[in-house]
């Protein structure tokens, strides 16, 4: 077992006040996360804020609610999130799966948590070829009454009014949180004959892959009301795909969504 002298704690103590996320304290002074966190929790508790006992309050039941982060934040939870609630932990958490090769979406998903969630802290968890950005809040439930048991297309998944009118409220954030967890940005090619030559020709197209009716069904009403044109692109039987690949509606997708960073 290690133990760690009271040098490194107060060094640890020292940049938790100063800001820095518990996980980069462990990392930079070689120290257990679960340490860092009791380190913290026992400094706030010396200090009289007590951590855990008044719990932040629920942004949506408050009416503090971000509704632009909400929507592209929800979009993320359709696409690659899930939420669970581990027994060793007292509140439920909320993952966004991230693949590594896109560290701008990452960051813009940490940021859409803080927004959604001010008074909770938002950390990062590497898995193989992927991060999870990560946040506990006891208000998980109320703000995505989408959970439940099982995989999502194997049950049903319907907007509750609330969450419909934010949606039609900030349609972009919404599609762009979709995209940028089940979608992609592509280069298409093919021949045209042209003076008797035949000639390759590129264009763009955007993808939203879902095995979820409806899932799928809510991509396409937004798409619908924003006067995007789309269609079913249905490989080996599977009509999991929406195609989007008119020049007009790829410009407003770049415009509003743009590809994956």
């Amino acid at each position: 077992m290690n133990f760690h002298g009271t040098e490194v704690r107060q060094k640890a103590v020292t940049l938790l006040r100063n800001g820095t996320r518990n996980a980069d304290v462990a990392r930079k002074l070689n120290v257990p996360l679960g340490t860092v966190s009791y380190w913290k929790h026992m400094d706030r508790a010396k200090r009289g804020e007590c951590p855990g006992r008044t719990p932040p309050p629920c942004p949506r039941c408050d009416g503090t609610l971000d509704s632009p982060a909400y929507a592209y934040l929800l979009g993320l939870y359709l696409g690659d999130g899930h939420i669970i609630k581990n027994r060793a932990m007292r509140s439920p958490s909320l993952s966004i799966a991230c693949a590594e090769a896109h560290p701008g979406l990452m960051d813009e998903c940490e940021r859409a948590m803080r927004s959604v969630f001010p008074g909770n802290s938002v950390c990062k968890v590497r898995r193989k070829g992927c991060w999870e950005v990560k946040i506990y809040s006891m208000h998980l439930w109320c703000l995505f009454p989408q959970h439940g048991p099982g995989m999502k297309h194997e049950r049903t998944i319907a907007l509750e009014p609330w969450q419909q009118e934010i949606v039609d409220a900030h349609p972009w954030d919404f599609i762009r949180g979709l995209i940028h967890s089940d979608g992609c940005r592509i280069t298409n090619w093919t021949t045209r004959l042209i003076g008797g030559e035949r000639k390759r020709y590129e264009y763009p197209r955007y993808f939203f892959t879902n095995k979820s009716d409806d899932i799928r069904q809510l991509y396409t009403d937004t798409l619908d009301k924003l006067g995007i044109k789309w269609t079913h692109c249905t490989r080996n039987g599977n009509p999991y795909n929406i195609s989007v690949a008119r020049k007009a509606s790829v410009a407003l997708l770049d415009a509003h969504v743009g590809p994956k960073h």
